[in-house]
């Protein structure tokens, strides 16, 4: 399962598959560590951070055999806070993962939406699919029917869209498709008194990323304006956050993450899971173009954030999953 990660943006992860590997020996190495008078948390980021996802599932297997305990519940009664938090996302299969974190969201009074936003705007159709049949597997329920029970109104329709996987998966651009919806969204925001939000979330939300490229392209050509700017004057709330989010992702995912995780440490404090789930979701998929992407845009390395914003294990975990200095 975790190969569908990989595989999304070719091999352009910090982390990757470890030669030689042996999850007999790395399982008792971790017993040692977790065993031993006071944990030796130095061994536990060194094999968790260095092993790809797939083996760190074949470690879990090996712990568990040795032990009779799963490495789980030895991390949780071992470990604590954010540096717990951090070292159970790497031990989980990417598909489960994400359903977590929706189902988190959905928690509790009202939904973090800003969660289900990156979530569903960033994800492929096939990533998508995989986290729905976790959710199926693990709550017998459909995810599509709890986010409609949790979010509601025009946001709700262009987020179960995107859940039910119907953006077309086809590589090719039709120009003139693309001027065509062009023209439609310019008709149905700019030139219009009063949005109709349905066209632009019918046409964000099913077209394959390619075509909306290109839709991006026209756009500007018959309006001046960007689609972004046109959403953020046109619209407001989740739908907006939820647009503007595509919009960011069908332009360029690393550019999207590196601003995500710019925003999860700036300012007064520091947004800890939105920081974990970006590190450890895009650790095997395209964290080299986050950095490459956030150096562009800030002039100084995601490496140089977080070691001035992060103390402690789990600052160390997540510079040994960032990797170099840019």
């Amino acid at each position: 399962m975790a190969s569908l990660w990989v595989r999304e943006s070719g091999q352009r992860g910090t982390i990757k598959p470890k030669a030689n590997f042996d999850a007999e020996k790395d399982a008792a190495a971790l017993k040692d560590a977790i065993e031993g008078l006071g944990t030796n948390e130095k061994v536990l980021i060194e094999i968790l951070t260095q092993r790809s996802n797939d083996q760190r599932q074949l470690i879990c297997k090996a712990y568990e055999k040795a032990t009779g305990r799963t490495l789980e519940k030895d991390l949780k009664g071992d470990t604590g806070g954010n540096f717990e938090k951090l070292l159970l996302a790497l031990i989980t299969p990417p598909a489960a993962y994400d359903c977590h974190e929706v189902t988190r969201a959905m928690k509790g009074a009202g939904t973090q939406d800003c969660i289900l936003v990156e979530i569903f705007a960033s994800r492929s159709k096939q990533q998508i699919k995989a986290l729905k049949d976790v959710y199926l597997k693990e709550t017998k329920k459909d995810l599509i029917e709890k986010l409609g029970s949790e979010v509601s109104g025009e946001f709700s329709k262009a987020l179960i869209l995107l859940a039910k996987g119907e953006r077309d998966g086809s590589d090719s651009v039709d120009v003139g498709k693309a001027k065509e919806d062009a023209e439609t969204l310019y008709k149905a925001g700019e030139k219009k008194w009063g949005t109709d939000e349905s066209k632009f979330i019918e046409i964000l939300c099913k077209r394959s990323i390619p075509q909306l490229r290109q839709i991006l392209i026209e756009y500007k050509n018959i309006s001046g304006k960007t689609l972004q700017q046109s959403i953020e004057g046109e619209m407001s709330g989740e739908l907006e956050e939820l647009l503007v989010a595509v919009v960011k992702c069908a332009k360029s995912l690393p550019a999207y993450f590196a601003e995500r995780l710019h925003e999860s440490m700036k300012g007064g404090g520091t947004d800890e899971s939105t920081l974990t789930r970006i590190m450890v979701s895009r650790s095997e998929i395209d964290l080299l173009d986050i950095r490459a992407e956030f150096k562009k845009l800030y002039q100084h390395s995601l490496r140089s954030d977080i070691e001035s914003d992060m103390s402690g294990e789990y600052g160390d975990c997540l510079k040994a999953i960032c990797g170099g200095d840019d």
